[in-house]
Protein backbone atom coordinates (compact mmCIF):
# COMPACT_ATOMS: atom_id res chain seq x y z
CA UNK A 1 0.00 0.00 0.00
CA UNK A 2 1.24 3.27 -1.14
CA UNK A 3 0.56 6.87 0.61
CA UNK A 4 1.01 9.80 -1.16
CA UNK A 5 3.05 12.37 0.38
CA UNK A 6 1.62 16.04 0.65
CA UNK A 7 3.96 17.50 -1.52
CA UNK A 8 2.56 14.90 -4.23
CA UNK A 9 -0.93 16.15 -3.74
CA UNK A 10 -2.58 18.80 -6.41
CA UNK A 11 -2.40 22.38 -5.05
CA UNK A 12 -5.83 23.36 -4.76
CA UNK A 13 -6.46 27.38 -4.85
CA UNK A 14 -9.06 28.94 -3.17
CA UNK A 15 -10.34 29.52 -6.47
CA UNK A 16 -10.45 26.21 -7.34
CA UNK A 17 -13.05 25.56 -3.93
CA UNK A 18 -15.20 28.02 -4.34
CA UNK A 19 -15.52 26.82 -8.24
CA UNK A 20 -16.10 23.31 -6.48
CA UNK A 21 -18.99 24.75 -3.97
CA UNK A 22 -20.91 26.35 -6.67
CA UNK A 23 -20.61 23.41 -9.16
CA UNK A 24 -22.19 21.21 -6.12
CA UNK A 25 -24.43 23.80 -6.03
CA UNK A 26 -25.82 23.60 -9.06
CA UNK A 27 -25.71 20.29 -9.61
CA UNK A 28 -28.16 19.98 -6.35
CA UNK A 29 -30.46 22.44 -7.77
CA UNK A 30 -30.54 20.90 -11.00
CA UNK A 31 -31.40 17.88 -9.62
CA UNK A 32 -34.49 19.37 -7.35
CA UNK A 33 -36.25 21.21 -10.33
CA UNK A 34 -36.15 17.25 -12.07
CA UNK A 35 -37.33 15.51 -8.92
CA UNK A 36 -40.15 18.48 -8.94
CA UNK A 37 -40.72 18.14 -12.49
CA UNK A 38 -41.54 14.68 -12.47
CA UNK A 39 -44.37 14.75 -10.33
CA UNK A 40 -45.67 12.11 -7.96
CA UNK A 41 -46.76 15.03 -5.15
CA UNK A 42 -48.28 13.64 -2.41
CA UNK A 43 -50.99 17.18 -1.87
CA UNK A 44 -51.41 18.70 -4.96
CA UNK A 45 -50.34 22.70 -5.05
CA UNK A 46 -53.81 24.37 -5.15
CA UNK A 47 -54.79 21.99 -2.29
CA UNK A 48 -51.80 23.84 -0.26
CA UNK A 49 -52.65 27.39 -1.33
CA UNK A 50 -56.47 26.47 -0.32
CA UNK A 51 -55.12 25.94 3.26
CA UNK A 52 -53.10 29.15 3.08
CA UNK A 53 -55.72 31.08 2.49
CA UNK A 54 -58.44 29.84 4.90
CA UNK A 55 -55.91 30.18 7.38
CA UNK A 56 -54.49 34.06 6.79
CA UNK A 57 -58.55 34.66 6.42
CA UNK A 58 -58.90 32.90 9.84
CA UNK A 59 -55.53 34.86 11.82
CA UNK A 60 -57.47 38.52 9.59
CA UNK A 61 -60.29 37.64 11.15
CA UNK A 62 -59.15 36.81 15.03
CA UNK A 63 -57.05 40.64 14.62
CA UNK A 64 -60.46 42.70 13.27
CA UNK A 65 -62.79 40.95 15.58
CA UNK A 66 -61.01 40.59 18.74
Amino acid sequence: MTTQQPDQQPEHTAEDVAWGRVQRKQDKIRAEIQRNRAGGHRVPTWVLAAVLGVVLLAWVLLVVIV
